[in-house]
């Protein structure tokens, strides 16, 4: 059940939907879902991403590096585990995980804004723990569970999440979204009973230029109750 401290004049229990979004969970999740499967597991094809050119092998590209790039330094392979998926990334040693997941693996829910690790956008999930994106090498991410926005919108089980957000209509632009709704989610699997205070707190590292900071609160408990309710 709620907390009853969130139960007086004013908060979010009480509230009442401001709008009701177009959007719905099963548009996102068929939309994620798709990303989600076009990832291969294997590379067969190594672009270079000084210039383009296509090889197809690792030795390939390294022999290009030596020929065209001398001094440059050859992109490896990660294997990383996407969204419950395993994947082989082709990466320079410097990207960002944030990089690799938009331009890599096509999973452009994490959203690139600040590039400085202070909004949010680019939050997800590694390993329990909300992570951003644009801060973390994605070398360090190798045997390492990560969830993006996408496999949380592509999980049915996280369907009262998607719809309560879509209730309260808690976004604008959208752009944030994705990154609140990441940190909604890591805060609910560790306190699947949150309080007012506990949202605020959890969500304190993300941030709406567009100011929908209360809907996400709203939207948040009612997804709780949801959840607690459907078990």
């Amino acid at each position: 059940m709620i907390h009853e401290e969130n139960a007086g004049k004013g908060s979010a229990v009480n509230a009442v939907p401001v709008a009701k979004s177009p959007f719905t969970h099963a548009s996102t999740s068929a939309q994620a879902a798709a990303a989600i499967g076009a990832i291969p597991p294997v590379l067969k094809e190594f672009n270079c991403p000084l210039c383009n050119t296509l090889s197809y092998s690792l030795n390939e590209l390294t022999k290009h590096y030596e020929e065209c790039h001398p001094g440059s330094v050859v992109p490896r392979i990660v294997v990383l585990n996407i969204n419950g998926k395993d994947c082989e990334v082709l990466i320079e040693p410097h990207w960002t995980l944030k990089r690799a997941l938009q331009f890599r693996l096509g999973l452009t829910g994490a959203k690139h804004m600040c590039d400085r690790g202070v909004c949010g956008s680019c939050t997800v999930i590694i390993d329990g723990r909300p992570v951003l994106s644009c801060t973390t090498l994605t070398v360090e991410c190798e045997g390492k569970a990560i969830t993006t926005v996408e496999g949380i919108a592509a999980n049915p089980k996280w369907k009262p999440l998607i719809d309560a957000y879509c209730r309260w209509d808690a976004m604008q632009c959208g752009y944030c979204t994705p990154g609140f709704v990441v940190s909604a989610k890591a805060l609910l699997d560790r306190s699947p009973n949150p309080t007012e205070d506990e949202i605020k707190e959890a969500l304190s590292g993300n941030i709406c230029i567009c100011g929908t900071y209360p809907r996400h609160a709203q939207a948040i408990m009612e997804a709780a109750l949801k959840l607690e309710t459907e078990g």
